[in-house]
């Protein structure tokens, strides 16, 4: 896929974002946070993808947290390397629910959106408002905060991580963040203005067109993460 194609379809992508009001970054900070502020102690779940799985943000963010709010956190990362929303249910209760965190954080878009996993839209949604249900039903006052993470660049048609229609399966995050009232998170419209650099502008931050280096999840990630969360 041409570069000019890629930054149309995250522009889309990052139009759609500034339409949900649940990502305003004016909005209040996250439950968690403002319980730690007030002196209690937090376990935190990071659930998803080898985004996840082998993101720096886990560490980034835990390294933050455990400054900040220092004998306050505990934090376990529940990712799975290669894994998508069918995964996730499959061991939702061993890797998250089983924890009984205080917080969870999910992403799956970027692997639902892979066509070789022959996963819709309209399953992967359901797969997502499942786990809500799942952790919500389990442990009532979970806090449940959606991610949506970076573009893919370099998968074409025919590749094993060709994703043709990802704008779709993040917009089911947006959608599922604003109907059931969760905190989203969504990390495109950073993405997007790195890409509209150039593609060696990404690639530096991004070597193999999927996962981002540690530069790329310090400079480009962590901000909004933390300004999001309240931190």
């Amino acid at each position: 896929m041409k570069l000019t194609s890629i930054i149309a379809l995250f522009a889309m992508s990052f139009s759609l974002c500034a339409a949900a009001p649940v990502d305003d970054a004016a909005s209040s900070s996250a439950g968690f946070v403002r319980k730690l502020q007030a002196g209690e102690k937090q376990t935190v779940v990071y659930y998803g993808t080898s985004l996840t799985a082998a993101g720096a943000w886990t560490r980034l963010l835990t390294n933050r947290l455990k400054e900040t709010f220092p004998g306050q956190v505990t934090a376990h990362n529940s990712g799975g390397p290669g894994s998508h929303s069918g995964w996730g249910i499959d061991n939702l209760q061993q890797r998250v629910i089983a924890l009984k965190p205080d917080v969870v954080f999910i992403e799956f878009a970027i692997n639902d959106a892979v066509a070789r996993f022959n996963l819709g839209p309209e399953r992967a949604k359901a797969n997502l408002e499942k786990m809500v249900d799942r952790i919500q039903t389990a442990l009532p006052g979970c806090e449940i905060i959606l991610q949506i993470m970076n573009p893919v660049i370099d998968k074409p048609q025919g590749d094993s991580g060709w994703r043709p229609r990802m704008a779709v399966y993040q917009q089911n995050y947006r959608e599922v963040a604003q109907e059931r009232g969760l905190l989203l998170i969504d990390h495109m419209p950073a993405w997007t203005r790195l890409l509209e650099q150039g593609e060696p502008m990404f690639r530096g931050y991004v070597p193999d067109g999927v996962h981002p280096a540690e530069d790329g999840w310090r400079e480009i990630v962590m901000p909004g993460l933390l300004r999001r969360l309240g931190l």
